[in-house]
């Protein structure tokens, strides 16, 4: 019954309710793999420019930890070096800041949500407020999933941790009998291993999250037949209004081929079915050209207009029936007809050269050349 009353959500999302949906700034988006992305190259940044940065706060640290006499009981020079310091420890800082920058937009990029922006989507809405959609939420499908991950999430970095704890335990210790300098080093060089190592972990949960977050977007998007319809009906107008408008463009275009019959050079029929307009200029054009054709109702209808201004009528059935099936308004006759369209000019030519012609407009040819291949 549900599928009766298209209340089923069983259709795909048409373009336009995917290009609303973005406008609403409804993309896909899976925060499982923006977070591993952010930390895989946050860690990658820090394992390359570590080093350059901790030299350079040291540096740094130590420069303004050695402040002469005259700049300590001097009011204004401590802000200026405090300034210079700062400066300084931003200008470490920026590349990574960068890098991080690069990595946050990567993300949503990945999934092709692009650059989004809505207003939309940051407005506030009081039915976030409500306690029962928020419960709704809590227990729908995509909060179970939530719980699952978190959980999943919580196994895989503790179980990792404490393998690579357990594994560089012996590192770990010998630090305190290390030099301060080198320990240091020593010291940041395992813990960015080991922030690598546990943000890795994170590309398991990446890999399964990623395709439920394109499912689950796709889901949320469907549509109900009903709804297609009325988009159909909004984007392309009601079917019977289409329909009014092309019967009201067919009879124009119908008008319009029958004002050209008069103007017509002779018109090729098959007495009880097809009836063919030609034109042809000699100086203008490179061969006849069909200004109408029609079949039963429209073609007695041509000729009909044919008789009223005098416009030579041929039988010729094979003819008309070739020329019929193989051509269009308002275009050339196809090279093949040449000769027998040829031969059909120049006989009405010929005719009207002739005083009495109009009495004989009403013509009959038979064995002209109709190639095999146009034979209808």
């Amino acid at each position: 019954m549900a599928e009766s009353t298209g209340q089923e959500r069983t259709e795909q999302a048409t373009p336009r309710r995917l290009q609303q949906a973005r406008e609403r700034g409804q993309i896909p988006n899976s925060r499982e793999l923006n977070t591993t992305l952010m930390l895989l190259i946050s860690g990658g940044a820090l394992w390359f420019i570590g080093p350059y940065v901790a030299f350079g706060m040291a540096e740094i640290v130590s420069t303004n930890l050695n402040v002469s006499r005259e700049n300590i009981f001097d009011p204004t020079a401590m802000p200026e070096l405090f300034k210079e310091a700062m400066l300084d420890a931003l200008g470490l800082l920026v590349p990574f800041f960068v890098v991080v920058t690069v990595a946050a937009i990567a993300g949503p990029l990945s999934l092709g949500g692009g650059f989004n922006f809505s207003t939309e989507a940051i407005s506030f809405k009081w039915e976030k407020l409500d306690p029962i959609k928020g419960l709704k939420r809590v227990f729908a499908l995509r909060g179970l999933v939530e719980l699952l991950k978190a959980l999943v999430k919580f196994l895989i970095i503790g179980t990792v941790a404490i393998i690579f704890l357990y594994n560089q335990a012996d590192d770990y210790i010998r630090l305190s009998d290390e030099p301060v300098k080198q320990g240091l080093m020593h010291t940041g060089e395992l813990l960015i291993l080991g922030f690598i190592a546990i943000a890795s972990t994170m590309i398991l949960v990446a890999a399964v999250d990623v395709p439920f977050q394109i499912w689950d977007y796709q889901q949320q998007l469907k549509m109900t037949r009903q709804e297609v319809k009325d988009e159909n009906k909004d984007t392309e107008g009601n079917p019977e209004v289409r329909g009014r408008v092309r019967r009201m463009q067919r009879d124009i275009a119908q008008q319009r081929m029958m004002s050209e019959v008069p103007n017509a050079d002779v018109i090729v029929t098959n007495p009880e079915h097809y009836s063919v307009a030609l034109k042809y200029d000699q100086d203008a054009m490179g061969a006849p050209v069909v200004v109408a054709k029609g079949v039963d109702l429209i073609a007695f209808r041509i000729r009909a207009i044919a008789n009223e201004h005098n416009v030579p009528i041929v039988t010729a059935p094979p003819l008309a029936r070739a020329l019929h099936f193989t051509t269009s308004l308002n275009q050339e006759i196809p090279a093949s007809l040449y000769l027998a369209v040829a031969q059909v000019l120049a006989y009405v030519f010929q005719l009207k050269r002739h005083k009495n012609w109009k009495q004989k407009r009403d013509l009959k040819m038979g064995d002209l050349p109709i190639p095999d291949d146009m034979q209808f």
